[in-house]
């Protein structure tokens, strides 16, 4: 079956994910710079979660244009993604409501895990349906920053109750090590057109 569909549904939730978390964003009831001063938690945290959406989005594009096709179990493992990518809202709003308290900063954490996990499912299947010579497999190779993505939100949410700033910075790491151009995909994807020519 062809993966337009999964990619416009896909691109559809995560839209409406990015417009749940910014009317979150609540106005504040004074006139003075001033009062912007406690929304500043509030606006970070809703910084760093658009960041890892924007990620999200990138790297599915990504997926997608190495995809012929889908199967029941890359839609299924898609929807497990954006099921926990559809809580980002929620625990974005819960930290940064109360100031990166260590249970939300953890919960906030177990989120990214969880969709960081059902990313790596989601590649597995696409590898699984398409072969290990696939433009995606060799793409994807080892996958060093997916597997030490792992790891530090396996870290980070325990250090959320012993030390915020570790599980916080944790966080930041992991989303500039991804913001930084990954261009395996778009490298291998030229290298094959080359070959083809």
């Amino acid at each position: 079956m062809g993966k337009g569909r999964l990619e416009a549904f896909s691109d559809g939730v995560l839209a409406i994910i990015i417009t749940i978390m910014v009317l979150e964003l609540k106005v504040p009831h004074g006139s003075d710079l001033a009062d912007l001063r406690p929304l500043f938690p509030v606006f970070v945290s809703y910084v760093l979660s658009f960041v890892y959406l924007g990620i999200y989005w990138n790297n599915h594009h990504h997926l997608c244009q190495v995809t012929e096709g889908v199967d029941g179990t890359i839609l299924w493992a898609n929807l497990h993604l954006l099921f926990w990518l559809s809580l980002v809202p929620f625990a974005t709003g819960w930290m940064g409501e109360n100031y990166f308290a260590p249970a939300s900063l953890a919960l906030y954490g177990v989120v990214l895990l969880m969709a960081a996990l059902a990313y790596s499912l989601l590649q597995r299947s696409l590898i699984f349906k398409h072969g290990q010579e696939s433009l995606l497999a060799r793409a994807i190779g080892k996958d060093l920053k997916g597997k030490l993505s792992l790891l530090f939100y396996a870290v980070a949410i325990p250090c959320a109750f012993f030390s915020p700033w570790i599980a916080g910075g944790l966080y930041v790491v992991v989303a500039v090590m991804w913001l930084l151009p990954d261009r395996r995909i778009e490298r291998n994807v030229k290298e094959h057109e080359s070959s083809d020519r």
